[in-house]
């Protein structure tokens, strides 16, 4: 798979990016603009402007003319440049600065010009700079389009690759204590990255993805790849240390830990799903990005990642970290000591606990309140790139906005006196707005089309621009009012406002569809709806206080200094919607491996006090370490200099940092303890939905398996160690149901009840359930085994009919039998009887 990811990417990448980006649906600037191409085609085709200035000559010296006609004449000769207009030209006036000091070139280039010649225009301004006395700059699409291809590349290198990985690689060893161990979900990552890189690349070539989508999907992959990993190798070392064999640890680990992977990994996908309901092309390239390597990091996980740890065994183990490393092996899946004292004077406390949590991330969230959505554009490039440079040098000689007007497009008949009229009125409206530079208004005509051109003297992307196009269209839809013509505003700083509106108006929708997928995927998984709706609550806290911190440095400027941020005045529309799917989509990973094996301790006790305490202080290391991880990668992007990325590493780090911890450690403890057994009730009218074991079958509190001999001597038997699983053999599992009778209903039970045949089990005590007898009675004198798992059936039969004042009694008689009950804890929970007839 490497392979083939390997020659795809080689082959095909280049050709399946593109730096474009923009709105898929038709808002008002979208249908401006088709018109313009339809029937003004090429009228709007104005790529790079050449600032050329000097400090003692004006353009009326023959030598500024001459150095003019010179560079002019160097840029025509370039590959795909169609056209450089110089104010030499006729009707060129317009091209120079009030002070006579300053000109522009305007260059026209084909379509989709190729990168070396973009680069070779450049190396030409470039080496014209400072000659003679003049400054020359260039700015524009292509040369800004450059400008972030180049960072965005500069980025993941210097953040991705020499930060993040190095960053995570030192967090795993810290969590694994060994150095083979921490180097395996680095190998899974990098493999899954590989893969889903060529996978990408072929998608590609059906339609073109946004250039950013590569460093998605490398963040993605280090995050996914490894947190998938990491929690697949610990699983393994658990079981290993509590005495299973390699072959049967892998075993267990494929039917617990890989499959609350896969749970994970497609709750992640749908999750990203959510971008797909934006009607723009960026947010749908990441969404690609992401879930292609989330694809491959679950195939991976399902294929590779076993038969790797089936060939290393214990080796998994070696090179262990002085110190580190020896107490990490002793502790692995015990309670740590740390955690559990944190989460017992949570659950002590549980309503102070949470009022104080939920508290600090309310604080945290408020300035969410002030969250405006924008663009930051060509103004947060680096003032060291070259089109940043030119923008400068634009802005100081020329309107701001020069080379994004804004086109005021006529469709109708441009002779019609009442069409002429209403475009004098407009106009005279537009030259007492303080907001366009009306005096250089360019008009063109063509067949059923008019388009007024003007800049503005704002920034195209800012808030004052936004609210200058609402108040034109209005103008204009008021001065057009009558006339036989429809008037559409388009340009970009129009094609800006209209996606600040796509976003604000559908990231509700976003919002909704990924919550009411949380809902159904933890209902499913957990058969309550407590704990969705819990869920649900406390990652919106996550995903507030995230939104609000963002704003608070962003926008307001509080440690941006400290942490190298630049400040802007509105955050990036693409972020918020980009954070909440994506949050919730990790996120997922945490709670389920913490739900669930709170679950797994609720089932084997009955009590969520204990359940709590055990979930807690025995996942939070390496939640936390899987947290960090993500952390770890996500701040490399933030220590990158594209403005848009850094609020986007600094806001996936500080939500997971305050989800693993604050969220993790003291709300769900605090809120769970609360609501004591209330947590995992479930409507009798819900009952039908399927049982979802994200975790497998769960391992009894003490956990002993016994095997049994079907024919032999009931008193011969061989006991597994700790949490070993015993070997079936191979008499499947044999289930027959009596009754109702008087409300009793018998189910004998034959043959194995492992871990292997707990669904079957599952699946039939589900159906006798559902008849709500006040009796369940089970028969297991034919039983010829029983291990850890199927016990877990047993004991969360029991408590399903307590909850509901109900009874389920177990028929033993074999000695064998009740020695495993007694050994592994289980007859403290449990009704048992070797007379069924002597039953109530």
């Amino acid at each position: 798979m490497a392979l083939v990811g390997i020659a795809l990417t080689s082959g095909l990448l280049s050709s399946a990016l593109t730096t474009d980006s923009g709105v898929t649906s038709k808002p008002e600037s979208q249908r401006a603009q088709d018109l313009i191409d339809e029937r003004l085609p090429g009228s709007d085709a104005l790529d790079e402007f050449v600032i050329v200035r000097s400090g003692q000559r004006t353009v009326r010296d023959a030598a500024y003319a001459a150095r003019v006609r010179q560079l002019a004449g160097e840029l025509r000769a370039l590959a795909d440049v169609r056209s450089v207009a110089t104010y030499q030209d006729p009707g060129g006036a317009a091209l120079v600065s009030r002070d006579g000091h300053a000109t522009l070139l305007q260059i026209v280039m084909r379509d989709e010009p190729k990168t070396t010649s973009v680069d070779h225009m450049i190396t030409a301004v470039q080496a014209a700079n400072g000659q003679g006395g003049f400054a020359v700059h260039i700015t524009g699409k292509n040369t800004i389009d450059r400008d972030f291809t180049k960072i965005s590349e500069s980025d993941l290198q210097q953040g991705e690759l020499r930060f993040g990985l190095p960053a995570a690689l030192i967090v795993l060893v810290v969590v694994f204590g060994t150095l083979v161990g921490a180097a395996i979900p680095v190998m899974m990552a990098i493999l899954s990255i590989v893969v889903a890189m060529g996978l990408v690349a072929a998608v590609g070539q059906a339609f073109q993805l946004n250039i950013f989508v590569v460093n998605m999907l490398v963040a993605m992959g280090l995050a996914l790849g490894i947190d998938y990993s990491l929690f697949i190798v610990s699983r393994l070392r658990e079981e290993r240390h509590r005495g299973a064999s390699t072959h049967e640890a892998i075993l267990i680990v494929a039917g617990t830990a890989t499959r609350a992977v896969v749970f994970s990994g497609v709750a992640f996908i749908l999750a990203m799903l959510g971008m797909f309901l934006m009607p723009d092309a960026t947010l749908r390239s990441l969404a690609v990005g992401a879930i292609a390597v989330a694809l491959v990091s679950i195939l991976v996980a399902l294929t590779f990642h076993p038969a790797l740890l089936m060939v290393l065994g214990d080796r998994v183990d070696r090179l262990r970290v002085p110190w580190i490393g020896k107490r990490i092996a002793e502790s692995m899946g015990e309670e740590g000591r740390f955690w559990g004292g944190a989460v017992r004077a949570v659950v002590r406390h549980p309503g102070l606990s949470a009022t104080l949590a939920c508290t600090l991330l309310l604080a945290a969230a408020v300035p969410v309140l002030g969250l405006k959505l924008g663009a930051s554009g060509p103004q947060s490039l680096p003032d060291s790139t070259v089109g940043k440079q030119g923008l400068i040098a634009l802005e100081r000689d020329f309107p701001t906005g020069a080379t994004t007007p804004v086109h005021i497009v006529v469709d109708g008949p441009p002779t019609n006196a009442r069409v002429q009229r209403a475009i004098t009125a407009l106009r005279g409206e537009l030259a007492r707005d303080p907001d366009f530079a009306a005096r250089a208004t360019t008009i063109q005509r063509g067949p059923q089309i008019t388009v007024l051109s003007l800049p503005m003297t704002a920034d195209s992307a800012s808030e004052r621009a936004t609210t200058a196009i609402n108040r034109l269209r209005d103008q204009a839809g008021a001065a057009f009012a009558g006339a036989p013509a429809k008037v559409l505003v388009g340009g970009i700083p129009a094609e800006n406002r209209d996606y600040f509106a796509m976003v604000s108006s559908d990231l509700p929708l976003v919002i909704a569809f990924v919550l009411a997928l949380s809902f159904v995927l933890l209902t499913l998984a957990f058969r309550s709806i407590v704990v969705p709706l819990t869920a649900i609550a406390v990652n919106l806290l996550s995903v507030g206080a995230a939104y609000g911190l963002l704003v608070l440095v962003f926008v307001h400027g509080v440690g941006a200094d400290v942490f190298g941020f630049g400040t802007v005045e509105r955050i990036d529309a693409w972020v918020p919607v980009f954070l909440f799917s994506v949050l919730f989509g990790l996120s997922m990973d945490y709670q389920v491996f913490l739900l669930s094996r709170i679950r797994e301790r609720y089932v084997q006790t009955g009590s969520t006090t204990d359940g709590i305490i055990h979930g807690v202080s025995s996942t939070a290391r390496l939640i936390t370490g899987a947290a960090l991880i993500i952390v770890v990668v996500f701040t490399g992007f933030a220590t990158g200099e594209l403005v848009g990325f850094q609020q986007m590493g600094f806001g996936v780090a500080i939500a997971l940092l305050v989800d693993a911890t604050i969220v993790r450690t003291v709300v769900i403890p605090a809120v769970m303890q609360l609501l004591g057994d209330r947590n995992w009730y479930l409507p009798r009218w819900l009952e039908w939905l399927p049982s979802v074991n994200v975790e497998g079958q769960a391992v009894a509190a003490a956990p002993v398996a016994a095997r049994l001999d079907a024919v032999g001597d009931a008193g011969q038997r061989a006991t597994a160690q700790a949490a070993e699983p015993a070997v079936a053999n191979g008499a499947g599992l044999r289930l027959a149901v009596e009754g109702p009778d008087a409300g009793r209903v018998t189910m004998t039970v034959a043959g194995d009840l492992d871990l292997s045949t707990g669904d079957e089990f599952a699946a039939q005590i589900a159906t006798v359930e559902r008849e709500r007898p006040a009796t369940i009675v089970i028969d297991l004198r034919d039983t010829a085994f029983i291990d850890s798992a199927g016990l877990a059936q047993l004991v969360g039969a029991t408590r399903r009919a307590r909850a509901e004042d109900r009874r389920v009694v177990l028929v033993t008689g074999s000695a064998a039998i009740e020695r495993v009950l007694a050994v592994s804890g289980a007859d403290e929970v449990l009704e048992t009887t070797t007379n069924p007839t002597g039953l109530d």
